[in-house]
């Protein structure tokens, strides 16, 4: 397991692209809009990490809630694993509590799942394996 991407909630794409861009001096590769999740993302690569920026397309989405609840910033982290559904079911007979009970298609072709942050000291995990896998 290694850390895939770090999600970071932001107001506006169009402010948050170029203000990454200079602080990550590279270009954003890749945006993306997730209708299942209502939100509009942006893609940096930095080593082996990227960096998820996250915009909500709707005032009801997840992001749209956390924004008005906590302000700008980090959202998950992620971690890429082999075997998704293999990895769900370790969690959840560890005692971990998922907030999808199946895979679903997010963002940059993975499948994901995210882990209730009750269990995981406060921090949203989303675990995610590419489709190609």
């Amino acid at each position: 397991m290694k850390v895939e991407h770090i999600g970071i909630a932001v107001r506006e794409l169009g402010n948050s692209i170029p203000l990454f861009e200079k602080l990550l001096n590279t270009p954003c590769y890749k945006t993306e809009q997730v209708e299942s999740e209502k939100v509009s993302t942006a893609f940096f690569k930095t080593g082996d990490t990227k960096i998820e920026l996250l915009e909500s397309s709707s005032a009801e989405g997840v992001i749209a809630r956390f924004i008005d609840k906590k302000g700008e910033g980090i959202h998950h982290i992620a971690f890429e694993v082999a075997d998704i559904e293999a990895e769900m079911k370790r969690l959840v007979s560890e005692g971990f509590v998922l907030l999808n009970e199946q895979p679903k298609r997010g963002a940059d072709n993975k499948l994901v799942c995210f882990l209730h942050p009750k269990n995981t000291n406060g921090v949203l995990i989303e675990l995610c394996m590419s489709i190609d896998n």
